[in-house]
């Protein structure tokens, strides 16, 4: 019997610091051994945003103790791991090298493959974890620091079809709930407070919805909130805000959304068409249900990670280790970190393109 390979996963592109084990079963499926996520936000609550500094200091202290666990708690020894991935960027520099630097060390110490990840190709193959995924399929990437559409041809093969042209839809909604007083990281709890509301109380821009293709704007909207909010006197007021936030969100992307999906079939020819919603802003429970819907209406099956894997982990990490280490691409120890790095590398520079914010 074939031994399966069994990876490490290291992400510590922002402010989560974690590690992961994944191997596969008899089916060849990805499985999940163990995954450790160390959040930081305690660390950046008083500033109300992450400090890189801070972030980076926060991955060096625990960054040796969440491997341990993740080993201890995968029941697999070091030596058995058959490669160490670790995220190489997007992201903060000062973070991305801590993790980057600590997977290196422990490949060579192994003396075993070291592949330098895409944190972005993680989210994209998140899925993987939990669905039976193949290639091409199109992905909304939605995340606070991304928000594109994108071709998944193959691994390392991807087209942007549009992209946001400033803002990140993460990024307005942390922007959102900061106006309204909610405390860092605010951006999850706009879906609670607009379940409270009237999503019809306040209209808000929706900044390119006509034109552009599927490429999409978040700044007006923002700008917009921002506007209101200093005129709020009421908790419901926040409350009406947040719902109509909320819905125009829907909106937004269930508009754009539809355009790729003609995009995309105009690409590719498929059995099944496939649309994978990742990243962060894909654990928003109505967002999921707006894309579901519009992809019963047409004809393509809606694909999401697990609401726990949406978010920074290292599991997907680790996915894209394992697909790669199958493929014998592996990396050089010397393999730089990028805070910029987009997924296609041919499409024009835009700030939700392929830099985390």
């Amino acid at each position: 019997m074939n031994k399966k390979p069994i990876i490490l996963g290291i992400e510590s592109s922002c402010d989560e610091t974690a590690a992961s084990i994944i191997t596969e079963n008899e089916l060849g499926m990805p499985t999940i051994l163990s995954s450790i996520v160390s959040s930081q936000v305690d660390v950046h609550k008083e500033f109300g945003g992450v400090v890189p500094e801070l972030a980076a200091r926060s991955h060096m202290e625990k960054i040796d103790l969440i491997t341990k666990k993740a080993l201890d708690e995968s029941g697999v020894k070091m030596e058995d791991l058959d490669a160490v991935a670790a995220t190489a960027g997007p992201g903060l520099i000062v973070c991305l090298s801590v993790g980057l630097s600590f997977g290196k060390a422990m490949a060579s110490s192994l003396n075993k493959p070291f592949i330098a990840v895409n944190h972005l190709e993680g989210h994209a193959l998140s899925p993987k974890l939990n669905s039976e995924l193949n290639y091409p399929y199109l992905l909304l990437l939605i995340s606070g620091g991304h928000t594109q559409f994108l071709s998944v041809q193959g691994l390392g093969n991807y087209k942007r079809l549009g992209t946001t042209i400033d803002d990140a839809v993460g990024e307005a909604f942390d922007k959102t709930a900061k106006l309204l007083g909610i405390e860092f990281p605010g951006g999850p709890q706009i879906e609670v407070y607009a379940k409270k509301g009237d999503p019809n109380k306040y209209e808000l821009p929706k900044p390119i919805f006509h034109k552009g293709g599927c490429n999409l704007s978040f700044a007006g909207l923002k700008t917009a909130v921002l506007k209101i909010s200093k005129q709020i006197k009421t908790e419901q007021e926040k409350y009406d805000l947040a719902a109509s936030f909320q819905k125009t969100i829907e909106e937004i992307l269930y508009k754009k959304s539809k355009i790729a999906f003609e995009e995309f079939k105009k690409m590719n020819t498929t059995n099944k068409n496939k649309f994978v919603v990742a990243g962060g802003v894909a654990a928003n429970k109505r967002i999921r249900e707006v894309l579901t819907n519009l992809c019963k209406e047409e004809d393509f099956e809606a694909i999401f990670p697990p609401i726990n894997l949406c978010g920074d982990n290292a599991a997907m990490i680790a996915m894209v280790g394992l697909e790669k280490f199958k493929l014998k691409q592996f990396s050089e120890l010397d393999s730089p970190a990028k805070p910029r790095w987009p997924l296609d590398v041919d499409a024009a520079f835009l700030k939700g393109a392929g830099v985390k914010l």
